[in-house]
């Protein structure tokens, strides 16, 4: 693909699930941010941060439109990345509202440690759910009166995703709690079992779909009232006295994005997820239909192969082995020696792939639409060598 150009021949990049590359309309995006309007959004009145506003803005209603949500239900806000805004959604919560906490056991670190972070310093009660292998949550007949469920859609290590989802999110809400997701792997290619969801919350990363280094929160609009906002800062609040605040997610119904937003955002790596955005509505049937290609043939050459153990069912852009009697990390060094870039070990996901499922460290292949049919053809050949 022409967008990924600078990938030079002989390197190849499997390592998407981390931070994927980005194409260059977004590196064009970020530089023009930085080349002709760098300013201040939001606090000033000259021609460059009025550029910049109406460019942020404009990526806040391309976040809601790419998940098929309403303005008037859901707002957006922006962070440092998925663990910060799991964090910060957590920490700000108001604490009498919650006297349970749930996560999954195939959670990345994120929600995994925030969840038992949370649990200790309320000194309340948390479960992890058990999932099956295509990524479904056994809820049987849990009550989850005054809980947060903090859970993912699709796993880093394997790209299960989260099959009854929306009935997840209905049986929380009827018990009257509160819903986190998690969606940082699944916006680049699965944003589709998000739209129109009903969560209180989801949280994802750009730099894993196309674009740069930023987090992202989409909460529902009714999530306010639940909220005890302790993490203040400029940019939040409407006016100030000796001992108390006016904040403005409160009484602006235009600006509640700002009860997540404290002190100066990353602008330009705002207005360039939106390019983002606009680039992934824009790929074709043709790249969609490559990628999967890539990814059935590089799937059926691993599980094909005797000596290769795949993690999982799902035949996904991201798929984790481990070859027997040999160190993983041995593995990723000697594909490294063959330009080949991939990932070792356990993810952030150390409870269930090594106290659950006993797993030795893996190596990570994870493609993107920057992968080449030379990159597979590479891949098979260095794993033939190995």
């Amino acid at each position: 693909m022409n967008d990924f150009d600078y990938l030079s021949p002989n390197s190849v990049y499997l390592d998407a699930a981390c931070q994927s590359l980005r194409p260059r309309p977004v590196v064009d995006a970020l530089e023009r941010y930085y080349f002709q309007h760098n300013s201040c959004g939001e606090r000033v009145k000259y021609a460059w941060g009025i550029k910049t506003d109406e460019l942020v803005e404009a990526t806040r209603k391309k976040v809601l439109k790419f998940l098929k949500l309403k303005d008037k239900d859901y707002f957006t806000s922006f962070t440092l990345n998925t663990t910060y805004g799991i964090n910060l959604l957590l920490n700000e919560l108001n604490p009498a509202h919650i006297k349970k906490v749930y996560t999954s056991e195939i959670e990345h670190n994120s929600p995994f440690l925030a969840t038992m972070s949370l649990a200790d310093r309320l000194n309340i009660p948390r479960t992890v759910l058990k999932r099956k292998t295509d990524g479904t949550i056994i809820i049987g007949d849990e009550n989850f009166r005054d809980s947060v469920v903090v859970v993912n859609c699709a796993a880093n290590f394997d790209g299960r995703t989260l099959p009854n989802l929306k009935d997840v999110i209905k049986r929380v809400h009827k018990d009257g709690s509160i819903i986190i997701i998690d969606a940082a792997q699944a916006m680049a290619h699965h944003h589709e079992i998000l739209e129109k969801t009903e969560a209180d919350a989801i949280c994802f990363s750009a730099h894993k779909m196309y674009a740069p280094s930023l987090g992202v929160i989409v909460a529902r609009r009714d999530l306010i009232p639940k909220l005890h906002p302790s993490f203040i800062g400029g940019g939040m609040v409407d006016d100030v006295f000796e001992d108390r605040f006016l904040l403005t997610a409160s009484g602006n119904k235009a600006h509640t994005y700002t009860i997540f937003e404290p002190g100066l955002q990353a602008w330009g790596e705002i207005i360039a997820l939106g390019t983002a955005i606009d680039w992934l509505s824009a790929r074709t049937k043709s790249d969609c239909q490559n990628l999967q290609a890539y990814t059935t043939e590089l799937h059926e050459f691993l599980h094909n192969n005797p000596r290769i153990n795949l993690v999982g069912e799902t035949v996904s852009p991201t798929m984790s082995f481990y070859i027997d009697g040999i160190n993983s990390h041995l593995i990723g060094n000697a594909l490294a020696k063959d330009n080949i870039m991939a990932r070792t070990g356990y993810f952030c996901v150390h409870y269930y792939l090594d106290k659950v499922l006993h797993l030795p460290p893996l190596i990570r292949f994870s493609l993107s639409y920057a992968t080449r049919a030379s990159d597979i053809d590479a891949i098979k050949k260095a794993l033939a060598k190995i």
